[in-house]
């Protein structure tokens, strides 16, 4: 899209390997695209050295760093005692990505959640906000956060109810849609994005994954981020503009920017 908005992706996997043969290339077109800022949550311990490397030679990458829940069979006790160090020492905006996600049957939900409040704990203890993933579980996500007395970060992909959506922006979260909102099929997130108050809202892609619809089977790009933001757009009843104007100081303001 010509003439976009000045727009952020609050969540994007730049660092990983599929895009290791066009990352500048990929890069460019999003920053043509009016995309001034990214945010690269970690997945893996062994891959936060990497991802902080590429943000520290870009100025628009900010590094988020923690344990994915889907992973958890590859992280140890020693990831998370490098965690608490590396996020004292090195300044990343946000602990991330990390969750619970109770759709994959075959991930221990007792141990994702040990692994989940350990780095609650770990995001308290270093001021920082937290970027969640939650699958058929924001009501645990919900109560561990309460329990733990976080102040902010983001929900990503949120697919949840209004009332839940409401519990997360009253806790001073805020929620992220990204590609499934551009989808025809996809009218009940529609109307929940319409539903929820725009100070509550983020813009995200999750590329590589969760592609928008025009790109549907192929790679997601931080250059599509302009069609979530059409999308969303449409779903507020509202100028493309006004909503990458809150969009954006909503990213600014929860993880500092």
């Amino acid at each position: 899209m010509k003439n976009t908005p000045e727009i952020i992706d609050t969540h994007c996997h730049l660092d990983i390997a599929a895009f290791d043969t066009d990352r500048d290339e990929v890069l460019r077109n999003a920053r043509l695209a009016g995309v001034i800022t990214q945010i690269i949550p970690a997945i893996e311990a062994c891959g936060w050295q990497q991802m902080l490397d590429l943000c520290a030679e870009h100025d628009d990458l900010y590094p988020a760093l923690g344990l994915h829940p889907v992973f958890l069979q590859q992280h140890t006790q020693a990831d998370l005692e490098k965690l608490a160090k590396i996020a004292s020492t090195t300044e990343p905006v946000a602990i991330g990505e990390i969750g619970l996600d109770f759709a994959i049957k075959s991930l221990d939900r007792d141990t994702q959640r040990q692994l989940f409040e350990a780095q609650l704990v770990i995001a308290k203890n270093a001021r920082l906000p937290v970027i969640i993933h939650a699958r058929k579980s924001h009501d645990e996500v919900i109560k561990l956060l309460r329990k733990h007395n976080i102040p902010g970060g983001s929900i990503h992909a949120f697919s949840g109810s209004l009332q839940q959506g409401m519990h997360y922006y009253e806790m001073g979260f805020k929620l992220g849609f990204g590609g499934m909102l551009t989808f025809e099929r996809s009218r009940k997130l529609r109307q929940l994005a319409h539903d929820l108050p725009a100070e509550a809202l983020l813009l995200e892609t999750d590329a590589p994954d969760m592609t928008v619809a025009s790109h549907c089977g192929e790679r997601n790009s931080p250059q599509y981020l302009p069609q979530v933001l059409a999308a969303l757009a449409a779903a507020k009843d509202e100028p493309i503009e006004t909503v990458a104007r809150y969009t954006t100081h909503n990213a600014r303001a929860i993880f500092h920017l």
